[in-house]
């Protein structure tokens, strides 16, 4: 039988937009004729996949219907949640429709995770799927890449020539992530392949609310033009949990497929600015360097309300003291140590530091070394040109 891919798609992205109340999710974003969407619905067009089932809600069906269409895909559901209760409901819900078989393999993906060596992941999914049964869970977990705080971990210990999952740590401090990755933790990438057997006994057993109500709205639900349109009245008594609260802190059937490969869920601008570094080249366009007194700029790609770029400053280079009025900032230093001031306090960052430029904030950029500086830079708003500049000082005597 093949796994049925499921991808939750629900999540709104607020945390890349401070301020800004127009914006786009994540999943959405064109970040230069490709979205994180469309990215993962590329990876299930395997072959060892059946159709897609993509749980979401009616705010984004217009943009789903879009990619879908973009990729030629046919042969999908949609299943939509009338209000948000987060990613219990919504994976039990899009599990019970009549699609899927009762023994079938369920992999559940997030809309907005970018992954590569995607042959290896493929891999990895069918060598686990043999040991599936109607009451464990597998979940994947990616190598980490570096100390971060912004995941949650697991660690696991060998059974039965499986890796059994014993302990789960939610996005720990970086003094206690450095510990947790030495005693060889994961991430929790937050995908999971598991049996629709196997997600309804786990409901039963320990969230009978949420099984309840999710059967009613699903049996109640409408069901026109591959939509299922779940039922508002039983779907709304659900209490609002997470998938890993309610059930996978609660079972002990849990093992994990260890992934060693890029991955990312692009879930900050230093990320989203970091993986622009590395695919610089894919951006670039030589009559987009400006240069300047201090060094160059080179804008990469102009997305909807942000503006990526690479700023170089050159030894002993100064920018101006200045503020924007439209538009905020996120740097990411990338090479070098420059100073930096904001609003009369000075910093210096070491290179993959970040810094952010509220709107309004007055700042420079001073190198004060013998070496470039670089630096990664998205700016957001709804203007992103160069005369929203208003300069206090500059030694190269461009103020008014």
């Amino acid at each position: 039988m093949k796994i049925r891919p499921v991808i939750l798609c629900g999540g709104a992205g607020t945390r890349l937009w401070p301020g800004i109340k127009k914006h786009q999710a994540k999943q959405f974003i064109d970040f230069g004729g490709w979205t994180l969407l469309g990215k993962t619905l590329e990876r299930v067009k395997n072959s060892i996949f059946d159709y897609p089932i993509i749980s979401t809600n009616l705010g984004y069906l217009k943009d789903i219907k879009k990619i879908l269409k973009k990729y030629k895909i046919k042969r999908y559901r949609i299943v939509l949640e009338p209000v948000k209760k987060n990613t219990a409901p919504a994976i039990l819900s899009s599990t019970l429709i009549k699609d899927i078989p009762e023994k079938q393999p369920i992999i559940f993906l997030s809309s907005d995770h970018l992954l590569e060596k995607v042959s290896k992941f493929n891999k990895e999914i069918k060598r686990h799927k043999k040991f599936l049964n109607n009451k464990n869970i597998f979940i994947f977990g990616i190598k980490p890449s570096s100390i971060s705080d912004q995941f949650g971990y697991f660690i696991t210990k060998k059974k039965e020539n499986l890796n059994q999952v014993y302990r789960f740590i939610e996005k720990p401090k970086q003094e206690k992530a450095k510990i947790i990755i030495k005693k060889g933790g994961y991430w929790n990438s937050g995908m999971f392949l598991i049996r629709k057997d196997s997600l309804i006994f786990n409901f039963k057993k320990y969230q009978k609310k949420i099984y309840r109500n999710s059967l009613k709205a699903v049996k109640n639900s409408k069901f026109k033009n591959n939509i299922y349109y779940l039922n508002r009245k039983s779907f709304i008594k659900n209490p609002s949990k997470s998938f890993d609260y309610a059930i996978l802190e609660k079972t002990n059937k849990i093992n994990a497929i260890k992934l060693n490969i890029p991955w990312s869920d692009l879930g900050s601008w230093k990320e989203i600015l970091l993986m622009f570094k590395k695919n610089k080249m894919k951006y670039f366009i030589k009559k987009n360097i400006h240069y300047r007194p201090w060094g160059s700029y080179t804008n990469l790609y102009t997305g909807n309300n942000f503006l990526i770029k690479e700023l170089n400053v050159k030894p002993k280079g100064i920018l101006s003291l200045q503020k924007h009025f439209h538009r905020s900032e996120h740097w990411v230093i990338t090479q070098g140590v420059p100073k930096i001031i904001l609003n009369k306090k000075f910093f210096l960052k070491k290179p993959y530091e970040t810094i952010f430029i509220p709107k309004g904030a007055i700042h420079r950029i001073q190198n004060p070394s013998k070496k470039i500086v670089k630096i990664m830079e998205v700016q957001l708003g709804s203007i992103l040109k160069e005369t929203d500049i208003i300069r206090y000082s500059d030694i190269y005597g461009r103020t008014k």
